[in-house]
């Protein structure tokens, strides 16, 4: 027992956790001694640590096969696990498959099979089908925001994948929604269910902001200008008004991303990264950024078009305010328009639109080399500090992936730096180094 608690706080260093919060401990109890286990808690309070924890903690070293497989809805999800899992350094090789991505990439990856399968439902099924990989051994399986995959229309394909597992013995859903209605062929019995759900408001401000003009868009940057130099979501109901919102933006010198399902994934990868090392502070983003995504913590979200349902204000709020941190969410309302009976607001505010600068110091670089060169942070940082003169507070964030890397570094260096490392070797690779 001793070892197995020196494991996991070596995870959680690794991990940048100093501790569990009450959720997480109460998921552990429940996932290491009962078979069935229903986590629900809102976006963003540590759901993946906590049903990672026991179940890589119960993997066999000796077994040569998949163990541990993960349902997800999305692919950024999928991704974000696995990097969480590489990030946990346990020993256990793990894979991510989605739509969208090579079949033989994916068959390239699994030719050394992992333990632990993450993947949403439609390539899992497929993979299935094409017997790529035992599944005998398979004996936990995690439903990772569930009902999300149910409402995305997964339903068909989880239903042959688990009807296809013959030894699952541990089942973990979880949700960031409540009174879910979890269909039978999960074979859910005798569940212990962990409720945080009810524990979460208390840090959220919730602000009318009334705008004069029905499109809203100068209301939207006074509000901005307002709040300043802050990390922030701007929710829109459709692909095109995010087009509409980001045009204005650009003509008010707002630097910002845009994450939506009609978006390439390379290009919503690279959104989330820009953001994440902050060359920009603000994502405009339909439903699909509401849950899941692994961004840092948010000052504010802004419901540019009203939510539709009931659950997606929900879910959109609960990009901020997570943990133990405040934050506000800010409902634009045209003057004309109707405010749904589920929007309840604390108070109305009215930009004052005082002009600061919205311009971030950062830029990002791609680097044309990654995991599977060798390549680790250490050889990326040694080679800015080295090559490129850089100090320290100058290298902000590194994200490593498997065959490339992004950097942030100053913007008023940046063709200095390019100049300084294009065409080096990183390892024995000779490496390209670019604006993203």
């Amino acid at each position: 027992m001793g070892h197995y608690i020196k494991a996991q706080q070596d995870i959680l260093d690794k991990l940048n956790i100093k501790a569990l919060n009450p959720m997480q401990e109460e998921a552990l109890l429940s996932i290491t001694s009962t078979a069935n286990t229903v986590l629900l808690s809102p976006t963003g309070t540590g759901k993946t640590v906590a049903f990672l924890l026991p179940t890589i903690a119960a993997l066999d070293k000796d077994n040569p096969n998949v163990q541990l497989l993960i349902l997800v809805p999305s692919r950024e999800l999928a991704i974000q696990i696995e990097q969480v899992i590489r990030t946990m350094g346990s020993g256990f090789k793990a894979n991510a498959v989605y739509g969208g991505r090579p079949f033989s990439k994916d068959k390239i990856d699994l030719a050394h099979t992992p333990a632990i399968l993450v993947g949403t439902p439609g390539r899992v099924a497929d993979h299935l089908r094409r017997e790529t990989f035992l599944v005998e051994d398979i004996t936990t399986l995690v439903l990772d925001e569930f009902d999300k995959s149910l409402e995305v229309g997964f339903e068909k394909e989880m239903s042959e994948i688990i009807a296809s597992l013959p030894k699952i013995s541990k089942r973990i859903l979880t949700s960031a929604t409540q009174d879910i209605e979890i269909p039978r062929f999960v074979g859910l019995q005798n569940e212990l269910v962990i409720d945080y759900l009810d524990t979460k408001d208390s840090n959220l401000e919730i602000k009318t902001v009334l705008s004069p003009d029905k499109n809203k868009l100068q209301t939207l940057v006074d509000l901005l200008h307002d709040i300043g130099n802050k990390p922030g979501i701007i929710f829109c109901n459709f692909k095109d008004t995010i087009q509409f919102v980001s045009d204005f933006l650009n003509k008010n010198n707002i630097p910002h991303g845009c994450f939506q399902g009609g978006m390439e994934q390379i290009d919503r990868e690279r959104a989330l990264i820009k953001f994440r090392n902050g060359t920009h502070q603000i994502i405009i983003a339909t439903d699909l950024a509401a849950r899941g995504l692994d961004i840092p913590e948010l000052n504010f979200i802004i419901h540019y078009q009203l939510p539709l349902k009931a659950e997606e204000f929900t879910h959109r709020n609960g990009r901020t305010a997570r943990m133990n941190a405040q934050g506000t969410a800010y409902v634009l309302q045209w003057e004309g328009e109707t405010i749904p009976d589920f929007i309840k607001t604390d108070d109305v505010v009215t930009p004052k639109g005082i002009v600061k600068t919205l311009e971030t110091p950062w830029t990002t670089l791609f680097i044309s080399g990654g995991r599977k060169d060798k390549i680790s942070k250490g050889d990326i940082a040694g080679l800015f500090f080295k090559q490129a003169n850089l100090n320290k507070n100058e290298l902000g964030v590194i994200e490593l992936k498997q065959d490339c890397a992004f950097v942030a570094i100053p913007k008023a260096k940046v063709n200095q730096v390019i100049s300084d490392t294009n065409n080096t070797r990183l390892k024995k690779k000779k490496v390209r180094v670019q604006e993203v």
